[in-house]
């Protein structure tokens, strides 16, 4: 299976450690000021250097001598220490190292995990100097950045990646049928809807919130078709995260979301749908997982709750209008069976080829039918498309001027390419290129006959 390696971030505070996440993550969703100890919590993100894909924490900071809320901010750094594969251990370069800097280092000697240490802050300062007396910590792997200036930051990462193997190839990973990822809050009914789809009882199952400790993968085959099913720990929100082995379960659910090339979100009916559905959803849409939604306990609900979730739905969940939505109770098994029949769907059409002569067809179909606006005085042009990806589908378009075509066009070509496409379940994200001029560079390559006749024709006119 293809598991996403995770980075911790851990060390003092005011040391750098949210600007160095919002700066990989390219959110602003971990607090930045210059205050030591606003992140109290951890806070997960995924990132990217080229085409290698991460797990992030962003921890509180530590400084061995925690009491109160300290204190509980330290449980929460080393709990992120305990989930991660590596530690990237932060330093201050400018204020150079301190006792808590040391009281760290012991600290992370003693998990047995990997170890990078970071030197941030080396802005203006030579890295060389910076470095110097950090080396007393005694890692062995030890790099010099800037994160609020990014200065060194892609290097670091790409290093540390090259030492880990890749996910394997598509074609391995495909062996074992489509994966499905359960995912949802606790206590919605994950266990049991995995039980109704395998037909046996494979997962424990009792009526008490956090019974999933770690995602559990599951092969199986139905009506002649492979499956591997991924029962994932129940994510909540984190300020209702105390339990520590309920908190190891977040990184392997964001993983498995990862992993999986289908995603049934499973929301509880009785509850409706509340914020902690829609942040799951987001991690589902920002790895690019084909989606159906499922509503659990729907047989408990009177007639006007039924047409209250529905006018909901309608309402929040309207910019994921291409995922099936179905009704069931996992308990009872009504609604179950229907569940397969969308995820085939949404597995064909975030996997399947598109060629490029279909694609560019259907372009062109498009701007006949609704031509780019015009930049400058000059209108976008667009030329051709290809596939650029799969799962999601990515559609590279190459043409003149792209970087200035407007978010309503590409919301029109999506559009356009998903109908002409019948692609249900899947995200498709479009990307742009633009040509350089064929004419750039190129030398005169006309004939001396037609060098002469331009001639004649020029002395002609002059004469007139």
């Amino acid at each position: 299976m293809a598991v996403l390696p995770t980075f911790a971030l851990v060390g003092r505070p005011n040391v750098g450690k949210s600007t160095l996440f919002n700066r990989l993550t390219r959110s602003r969703d971990a607090l930045v000021a210059d205050l030591p100890g606003l992140t109290r919590d951890r806070k997960y993100g995924e990132a990217s250097v080229g085409d290698r894909r991460f797990l992030l924490i962003d921890t509180g900071g530590l400084t061995g001598e925690e009491a109160g809320v300290e204190k509980e901010m330290a449980s929460q750094a080393i709990s992120a220490i305990e989930e991660a594969d590596h530690i990237l251990f932060l330093v201050d370069g400018r204020a150079g190292m301190n006792l808590g800097d040391e009281q760290i280092a012991d600290l992370l000697r003693r998990q047995n995990k990997p170890v990078h240490l970071v030197v941030n802050k080396i802005d203006g300062v030579q890295p060389e100097l910076a470095e110097g007396e950090f080396h007393a910590l005694g890692f062995a792997n030890l790099s010099s950045i800037s994160a609020s200036h990014g200065r060194g930051v892609n290097q670091l990462v790409s290093g540390l990646l090259e030492d880990i193997p890749e996910s394997l190839p598509a074609e391995e990973e495909d062996s074992n049928g489509i994966r499905i990822a359960v995912v949802g809050r606790p206590n919605v009914g994950k266990s049991t809807l995995v039980n109704r789809m395998l037909g046996e009882e494979r997962v424990v199952v009792f009526d008490m919130p956090g019974t999933t400790r770690d995602s559990i993968y599951i092969d199986y085959e139905r009506h002649g078709k492979q499956y591997t099913l991924i029962d994932t720990a129940g994510v909540r929100r984190r300020k209702n995260v105390r339990e520590g082995v309920e908190k190891f379960s977040i990184v392997k659910t964001l993983q498995a979301i990862s992993d999986s090339q289908v995603v049934i979100l499973l929301m509880d009916a009785s509850e409706g749908i509340v914020d902690q559905d829609l942040h799951l959803l987001g991690h589902c849409m920002q790895a690019g997982r084909a989606l159906v939604v499922a509503i659990n306990k729907w047989d408990g609900l009177d007639s006007y709750a039924r047409d209250r979730i529905k006018d909901e739905l309608d309402r929040r969940l309207r910019f994921i209008d291409y995922a099936d939505v179905h009704f069931i109770s996992a308990l009872h098994g009504s609604g179950v069976g229907k569940l397969y029949d969308s995820i085939q769907a949404a597995w064909e059409s975030a996997t399947s080829p598109l060629g490029t002569n279909r694609l560019t067809r259907i372009l062109e179909d498009a701007v006949q039918e609704h031509a780019p606006p015009m930049v400058r005085g000059r209108r976008i042009k667009l030329r051709y498309a290809h596939a650029g990806g799969r799962n999601p589908p990515v559609i590279v378009i190459h043409g003149n001027q792209t970087g200035s075509v407007p978010d309503h066009y590409s919301r029109f070509l999506e559009k356009t390419f998903r109908r002409a496409l019948d692609l249900k379940g899947t995200p498709l994200r479009i990307e742009y290129r633009s040509s350089e001029n064929p004419f750039a560079g190129r030398k005169n390559t006309l004939t001396d006959r037609q060098i002469r006749k331009r001639k004649r024709l020029r002395k002609h006119l002059s004469k007139k």
